[in-house]
This record gives structure tokens, sequence and C-alpha cells, in this order.
């Protein structure tokens, strides 16, 4: 190394140095002074001999030589000291991370995952830390995360509006969406920060993240079944019974220390799958209700539709542990199945708030008020509808 450095220094030189530089071992200095005396001024400028005083110093091959020799070395030295600098903000990043085969069995999850893992970090400040630095779990933080401030800003939004263009019932059942949304999201970033704690707080931020998604299942349904079912008070009231005895059976069984531990991701998703399918039973009563045509303009069904698909996508992918079973270690720390099973919920979840946004308005202006519909004295519903 030391030797080829030092031959394309010496190239260099002698690219760099002329010939008749190097033949010249002494310093030579020329002066060319006034032609004149400084005490007589003369307006005219002498070509041959200039009016001002000039020296050019000539340096000697040695000298020009050791100059360049600095230069150079100082030039070869700034990748030098950039590759210091980038490993000094490296080990800001990765110095705390271990393999898989390092972590406590409390902390073993996903196999496939090779490295990249924080160790037990018993002290919540370490652990809130870690969310600035990148390891396995930082773009599980940061999606939920983010999710968690964009729907506490719409929130207050939307709940800060004049009761004159949103109504305070409006404002309750877009809140049970939003309060389930950004508890759901919370709970998940709470957990993915504090989870490599200790087995204490890992189980419990565990038990509260599925707690979390059955929260956001139940608040989700709450707005499709007061829009869908508008005009009809039992059916609302009996639905939204059956699917809060769904949802605190969840909240029960994800409450189970057994049921959060790995050999149970398959089951997990199962539960949380099977909730949501059922909790889109109404939905199918609606079409059944009011038929198709109707459901997919103004029910806006379609929009219900694509967040099922990206719930159980996301679940399955979830389950299934891809794309980092297919390649172990190459998705440590991006796009891995967790990673996106997160991105696939926060966008379930924009496109839900969407559609009720469109199913509230459509169904406020189609029926109107619910007083006159249910009248004995008007047209049947059906035939209204048609």
């Amino acid at each position: 190394m030391d030797s080829s450095y030092r031959r394309m220094k010496d190239k260099l030189l002698s690219d760099t140095i002329p010939v008749s530089d190097q033949d010249s071992h002494e310093p030579t200095i020329r002066k060319r002074t006034l032609t004149r005396p400084r005490s007589e001024p003369s307006l005219c400028i002498d070509s041959q001999s200039n009016t001002y005083s000039r020296s050019l110093y000539r340096l000697s091959y040695n000298d020009l030589r050791d100059q360049t020799d600095d230069l150079i070395d100082t030039v070869f030295e700034v990748p030098t000291k950039c590759v210091e600098q980038a490993k000094e903000v490296g080990k800001l990043v990765v110095q705390y991370v271990v393999d898989h085969s390092h972590l406590p069995h409390w902390l073993l999850d996903n196999e496939f995952l090779i490295s990249g893992h924080r160790p037990p970090m018993p002290s919540f400040k370490q652990c809130f830390a870690s969310i600035f630095r990148l390891h396995t779990e930082t773009v599980n933080i940061w999606t939920h995360l983010l999710g968690t401030l964009f729907f506490i800003v719409i929130a207050i939004y939307f709940t800060t509006r004049p009761s004159t263009e949103v109504h305070m019932e409006k404002k309750l059942i877009f809140g049970a969406f939003f309060l389930g949304a950004i508890i759901c999201l919370l709970c998940s970033t709470l957990y993915h920060t504090l989870y490599c704690h200790s087995p204490k707080i890992s189980k419990f931020f565990s038990k509260l993240d599925y707690c979390g998604i059955a929260i956001l299942i139940i608040g989700s349904i709450v707005p499709l079944l007061y829009y869908q079912f508008y005009c009809e008070f039992g059916t609302k009231v009996a639905y939204l019974t059956l699917i809060g005895i769904l949802g605190a059976g969840c909240i029960v069984i994800s409450m189970w220390d057994r049921f959060s531990s790995s050999e149970y991701r398959v089951y997990r998703a199962l539960l949380f799958i099977t909730f949501g399918v059922f909790g889109f039973i109404p939905t199918c009563h609606y079409i059944i209700r009011f038929g198709i045509k109707h459901a997919f303009t103004t029910g806006a069904t379609q929009y219900l539709l694509l967040v099922a698909a990206l719930y159980v996508t996301g679940a399955c992918i979830y389950a299934a542990r891809i794309p980092e079973r297919l390649a172990p270690g190459a998705f440590d720390i991006w796009f891995q199945s967790h990673q996106l099973f997160h991105i696939f919920v926060v966008a379930a979840a924009c496109v839900h708030y969407y559609g009720i946004c469109v199913l509230s308005y459509n169904q406020t202006n189609y029926f109107g008020d619910c007083r006159n519909i249910l009248s004995p004295n008007t047209a049947p519903m059906a035939a209204m509808m048609a």
C-alpha cells in the first residue's frame, strides 16, 4: 500500500513540476526595480520597466517538491477522514445492535431476521432514544408513530369544526373511529419502542398492542353501522352489541400471556382476521337489504372492500413472514414482513376514514330526516330508493 502510494506521488510530482525546475537546486531571485528614483513622480507607465516595484521569487526544486508533496498528502487524506467520520456516525447508529443468536429467549421472535437487533435495554430513556437509531424495529416504530400523529391532527381538526359544519352527533360517531385508530397505532408504537426493556415490560405492551387492534376494529365498525343502518335503530344496537362482545373476547384472549409468544403468531393473525371479517357481516346485510348498485354508490362499499383487502393482505404477510423467509438476513432493517403489515394497517385506516366520510355524506343526504321516512304516511323505503 505504501509503495504504490509512493509511486503515485512521484508520478504526480513528475507531471506537475517542470524539468527546468528539477535541474536547479539553488534558489534564484530575480528582482526588477524602478528605473527612476521614488522622489521623481511620473504619470507615465514604462512598458519595459514597470513603474512599481515587484519581486519574483522562484522556489527551488526541493522546496517546490516538498510543498507539492504536502498538498498531495492533504488531498489523499480527505477520503480517509471521510471514511473515519462515516465510521464514527455509524457507531452512533449500530454500535449497540446484536445478532439474533445473541438475544435472550424473551426477545426471540423472528429467526429470519439475522442481525440489527437491540439487546436488552433496562432503561426507558435508552429505549426512547433508540427511536432515532437504525435497527430492526426503527421502521416499525416510525410507521405507526407517524400514523398516530396524522390521526391526532385529523381528529383535532374534525372535532373543532363549528357545529354548523359538523354536527355534534357526527363528531361523536367519527370520534369512535379516531379513538380506535389512535389507540391502536399508539400502543403499537410503544410496544415496538419498549419491548426490549425487560420481560415484564415487553409482555405488558405486547398485550396492549393486541388490545389496540381489537379497539381499532370496534371503532371502525361504529360509523359503518351508524350510517349503513341510518334509520334502523334496533339493527344498529343489535350489531353494536354483538361486535362489542366479540371485541371484548379478543381483548380477553390478548391478555393471555401465552398468546403473545412467537409460536402463536399464526393464531393471532387468524383471530383478528376472523374478527375483522365478522365485522364485515353488517356490510353484507346492507348490500342484501338495499342492493348492490345502492351499496356501491351511496354506501361507498368499494372503499370498505379495499380496507378489508388491505387488512387481510397485511395480516397474511405478517403470519407468513414474507419476504424475510425467502432471504434470511436480507430484510433485517428494511421491508420485513412486520413493517409491510404496519404500512398496510395505516393505509387501510386512511382509506377507511375516506370511505366513512363518503358514506356519511351520501347517507345523510339520501335519507334526510329519518322521522319522515319512518312515518306511516310516507312511501315505503324501497319505493323511495327506486
